[in-house]
């Protein structure tokens, strides 16, 4: 008993490795990246601290007058401006009076540093004194620091002089590395995008999944039930190529039926309706070619479920019910679909969360387009992550997009399994021995 119990468990390794390297790992990869602001702004490593223009921008929320000192130039006098004025040999005096009088003083403005240069007894002309206070220039501004110190100590140097709390802001808007964080979760939650991303998720769901993943599919199945064997057989073959179809070249065949040039175009142009690209011409059209598009795909599998649940009813069932005076109808609503409420389950689950996942058709046909009309949450998370149009991959916030989607997948798992009633599926029949 323990050798069996072994060799069940060394069997059943591979198969356990391969479900955690491949489906839980993802996962999990994908929980803790949602928790970064990891882009590649930020990098995939420690970063830096650096006063850029959008950090700028951020600081005007919190700290308005830091971030307009910050934004601007001031002029220091610090000893390596001096050197640098001795070593351009002017009078020896500037240096010198400077090094006396002025040494450590900040101007906010060339204007109040050049009046005090202007005011030094060799009395410098107006080149001179433009050449002296571009030397003591002094930004943070697009200066890159290794170190918090570093940053903070050349803001004190510039006449800032933060409290730990003002410091911890300026850090926290300046550094351009990844840093835990929630904030995606918040950005999801607040971006008017975000909430039109997801309508559209459900309608497209929701519409495709009702009319052809389950409905059509159940209707293919039954009928070609009904048919001559050979003849089921062609009608089955001939639904299943939109699946088996390369999904470049099955998008590029609808993609010339409904361009300005393709057949439909093509076709309404003998009677006299000018060409238009009926796939991205407007929404409705858009979403009408989308659900057809991923529609037919998912119908085909559907159907093959379906037909082999049929399959498999016993028979001499149809052929009681026939004996009986049944009709066909009568055959479906009381043999046939009380018998498929488990396939009918495995395909509202498996396709629900194969659309709510795949992008690849939209993506192919009208990106997202036009404007963002067919945008769905999982190719907004594509292209937030790794494919947007300003150049920015925002890898944190896509993979809390994708985080939600697997969340929402396993809640509405959870309520199909509560409708169709798993439990009762599942439990043993009650027919006594």
């Amino acid at each position: 008993m323990r050798t069996s119990r072994t060799l069940g468990m060394v069997m059943i390794a591979p198969a356990a490795i391969m479900i955690f390297l491949f489906y839980l790992m993802p996962v999990v990869l994908t929980a803790i990246f949602a928790m970064t602001n990891m882009s590649t702004a930020t990098g995939i490593s420690g970063g830096a601290w650096q006063v850029t223009q959008s950090a700028v921008n951020r600081l005007k929320g919190t700290l308005p007058e830091l971030a307009n000192g910050i934004a601007e130039p001031r002029f220091v006098i610090d000893e390596d401006g001096l050197k640098e004025l001795e070593a351009l040999k002017l009078k020896p005096g500037f240096a010198a009076e400077l090094r006396a009088e002025h040494m450590g003083d900040v101007y906010p403005s060339r204007r109040e540093a050049e009046r005090d240069i202007k005011a030094l007894k060799d009395r410098p002309n107006t080149r001179e004194v433009k050449q002296i206070s571009d030397i003591f220039n002094r930004s943070v501004l697009n200066t890159r620091f290794e170190s918090r110190e570093a940053l903070v100590t050349s803001l004190d140097k510039l006449g800032f002089k933060l409290t730990p709390e003002q410091q911890k802001t300026v850090s926290d808007a300046t550094y351009t590395g990844w840093v835990w964080t929630t904030e995606n979760f918040s950005t999801i939650a607040n971006s008017p995008d975000m909430a039109q991303i997801l309508i559209n998720t459900g309608i497209y769901v929701a519409v495709t999944l009702t009319l052809f993943n389950v409905s059509y599919a159940l209707f293919l199945a039954v009928t070609t039930h009904y048919m001559p064997s050979n003849t089921a057989s062609v009608f089955r073959a001939i639904w299943l190529l939109p699946r088996i179809t390369p999904v470049v070249i099955y998008i590029l065949l609808w993609k010339w039926l409904t361009w300005d040039n393709g057949f439909i175009s093509l076709f309404l142009a003998q009677f006299g309706v000018p060409p238009k690209n009926y796939l991205l011409d407007s929404a409705y059209n858009a979403w009408f070619f989308v659900i057809l598009i991923n529609g037919f795909i998912g119908a085909s599998m559907g159907m093959l479920v379906f037909s082999s649940a049929i399959k498999a009813i016993p028979q001499t069932q149809f052929h009681a019910s026939e004996v009986d005076g049944a009709s066909r109808w009568q055959q479906i609503r009381y043999i046939i679909l009380p018998q498929l409420r488990w396939p009918i389950l495995f395909v509202t689950c498996y396709q629900t969360l194969s659309l709510l996942a795949s992008f690849q058709e939209i993506h192919l046909s009208t990106r997202g387009g036009p404007g963002k009309v067919t945008e769905v949450w999982s190719l907004a998370a594509f292209h937030t992550a790794l494919n947007n149009y300003t150049g920015n991959l925002e890898y944190g916030l896509g993979a809390a997009m994708a985080l939600v989607l697997v969340v929402v997948g396993l809640i509405l798992s959870l309520i199909y399994l509560r409708v169709f009633r798993y439990d009762t599926l599942i439990s043993k029949p009650l027919i006594e021995d």
